[in-house]
């Protein structure tokens, strides 16, 4: 069996889960902003977060391909995987850079569900995507790690138990390079005392589960550590390239989900006698967004098939996030328009899922960035910030 005939296999089972959640259960959540334990649950359950881990930790051993095709199947379904992908991208770390002891102690239990791995902790208030100009510092005493500092946008910290953390451990102003002196930990976050660790959640225009992080002299053991210290900047380029990856998989999926409500609507409804989807004002957006949908799965497929590959797939990862972004932002406004004044109610979920896919726009790399990289690093153009 070839590795596109598993990846099919995979989505016609995830399609059957999908199924068990409808629109209806997304709309109660969103209305009450809450998380759907239950969707992830059964995510869980299936084998499905933990297909990048290797069978001797109980996954499934499985590449980046078969986590995109879940993601992209769980949004095309109109079902939303940013209350668990994290788990996938952020996977890389442990797995790529983490100690067998530390792979021993928690991968087991990820692969069963008893731990969630969600939370990623990155950007900061003052920074934003400098990351090199994160303040979040982690001071060596004896055998522990002091940290004292503050996350924004960390995503499903409420509902994780363990949390990949990114914190200076040498001051920038004393590093040669200013990517050196960056440490990345996994932090039990179970472990941690609350007057240590303080979550305070952000409301957002969307059900999307986010927060800010204070963390006042927490304490986590040195063994927490991933790879050596100072490296981590180092460590987080590849998940940031797998995490670019997946969410271009997902955009790829909410374009498709978007494009096929269209058509439907389209050939539905009738206005003077007609279907409106004879008219060329409602078909040349739709099938422009499809075009376009399709280029940047094709540009996602090749950022995979490189990651997988062990090569550099920078450029393509970034190009496959924007592509896709920019494919189903277009998906989304060709839908909306062909359901007029309906596209707005909630009852008929486009106005849900336009919210949600309108973040891609912004995070996790938003496109000016996107553009700078391949203006500098693939055109050779003179750095511009």
């Amino acid at each position: 069996m070839t590795a596109s005939d598993e990846n099919d296999m995979i989505r016609e089972e995830v399609r059957k889960l999908c199924s068990g959640y409808p629109d209806e259960y997304w709309r109660k959540l969103d209305v009450a902003r809450q998380y759907p334990s239950d969707f992830v649950d059964a995510l869980t359950r299936a084998g499905y977060l933990s297909v990048l881990i290797p069978e001797e930790y109980g996954g499934t051993g499985l590449g980046l391909g078969a986590a995109a095709a879940i993601l992209e199947t769980v949004q095309e379904a109109g079902c939303n995987g940013a209350a668990c992908h994290a788990q996938l991208y952020v996977m890389g770390t442990i797995l790529r850079h983490g100690s067998q002891e530390q792979k021993q102690r928690y991968l087991p239990g990820i692969s069963s569900g008893e731990l969630r791995l969600q939370a990623f902790g990155v950007t900061e208030p003052t920074s934003g995507t400098d990351t090199t100009s994160i303040r979040t510092f982690a001071r060596r005493e004896a055998d522990e790690y002091v940290v004292n500092g503050q996350k924004v946008w960390t995503s499903r910290a409420e509902h994780s138990d363990l949390m990949v953390l990114l914190a200076r451990t040498t001051p920038k102003d004393a590093v040669a390079k200013k990517t050196d002196g960056i440490s990345t930990f996994i932090v039990d976050m179970r472990a941690i005392p609350e007057d240590q660790l303080r979550i305070r959640p952000i409301r957002t225009m969307m059900n999307h589960n986010t927060t800010e992080i204070f963390f006042s002299d927490m304490r986590i053991p040195a063994d927490a550590l991933i790879g050596e210290e100072g490296k981590g900047f180092r460590y987080i380029l590849t998940g940031m390239n797998a995490e670019r990856l997946l969410i271009a998989a997902e955009c790829v999926g909410d374009a498709k989900w978007f494009i096929r409500r269209a058509v439907d609507y389209a050939n539905e409804r009738r206005v003077f006698d007609r279907e409106i989807g004879r008219n060329q004002g409602i078909q040349f957006p739709i099938a422009r967004a499809y075009a376009n949908m399709r280029a940047a799965e094709l540009m996602v497929r090749e950022g995979i098939g490189k990651y997988e590959a062990g090569e550099n797939c920078g450029a393509e990862a970034n190009m496959a996030k924007m592509l896709a972004a920019d494919a189903s932002w277009e998906a989304a406004n060709a839908c909306i328009q062909t359901h007029g004044g309906f596209g707005f109610a909630e009852e008929y979920d486009v106005e849900r899922k336009f919210r949600e896919t309108r973040l891609y726009q912004v995070a996790p790399i938003s496109t000016n960035l996107v553009l700078s990289y391949i203006a500098e690093h693939v055109l050779g153009l003179p750095r511009s910030y």
